[in-house]
């Protein structure tokens, strides 16, 4: 019996995917809001005869794929999610809606997980095992993991193995990197608060300075990965935002 050419039906796949993804790029949905990509991905899955878990923290798709023969349970995990971004783009597939965008590559994770999928639910009788596949909403910010954790994703069956994945356009095509453990850094939100007393320009040194004190946060943080992190680790910390607010201070 001659073995299955799986790149060749991978390559196979290439003008189903790039439709996906560009189908995906045009209609972005926000974080907990994915209703028409759930509905492409849980549809698409359905029709390929996986088990379909709709409405997993709200917009999430679990699809469970058993194999012919028996073994551990892997689990596959892609997110949906797109950016509150306006997209300036002349290409055919540019986003439709207004200050919604792909802007980081998650369009292409759903179409990679679903072209995985058929590849796999083609050779569903050579599987050792079974296959769980997590198609993850808000991923950006807002805590679709752990609201997908909470919520039973993982809990029948629960994985013996899971593999994630991120496109990173700044790497040459083809290539590609492999990590067990964390290979990117994560997002987060802290809140520091400045507080200052105002006055004139000319006169600084009747005023306390919350700009130039901020100033100074900002380069002392810096020194946690210089300072604080072994030299040997990797470690980034970027501060994304800083607002100004204006209080008026009236007298009591």
């Amino acid at each position: 019996m001659t073995a299955p050419d799986y790149r060749a039906e991978a390559e196979g796949l290439l003008a189903k995917l790039v439709a996906w993804r560009r189908e995906l790029h045009a209609h972005p949905e926000l974080s907990f809001h994915e209703v028409r990509t759930a509905g492409l991905v849980a549809d698409t899955l359905g029709e390929l005869g996986y088990e379909v878990r709709t409405g997993v923290a709200r917009t999430g798709v679990v699809a469970l794929l058993h194999g012919g023969r028996p073994g551990p349970t892997v689990m596959l995990r892609a997110d949906m999610d797109a950016l509150p971004i306006q997209e300036i783009s002349d290409a055919p597939y540019t986003s439709q809606v207004a200050g919604m965008m792909h802007a980081c590559g998650h369009d292409g994770h759903v179409a990679i997980g679903l072209g995985t999928a058929v590849l796999l639910a083609r050779h569903a009788a050579e599987l050792p095992g079974q296959v769980l596949f997590v198609f993850q909403p808000a991923e950006e910010g807002q805590g679709g993991a752990a609201a997908m954790v909470a919520d039973g994703a993982l809990a029948d069956p629960a994985p013996d193995a899971a593999f994630g994945l991120h496109l990173w356009n700044t790497m040459s095509m083809g290539r590609v990197v492999v990590q067990a453990g964390p290979l990117m850094a994560a997002a987060d939100t802290l809140r520091i608060v400045v507080r200052g007393r105002g006055g004139h320009g000319a006169l600084p040194h009747e005023t306390v300075d919350a700009v130039a004190v901020t100033g100074q946060v900002l380069s002392a943080l810096q020194t946690i990965v210089s300072r604080n992190v072994d030299p040997q680790e990797t470690a980034v910390l970027t501060i994304g935002t800083v607002a100004q607010r204006l209080q008026a201070l009236l007298p009591q």
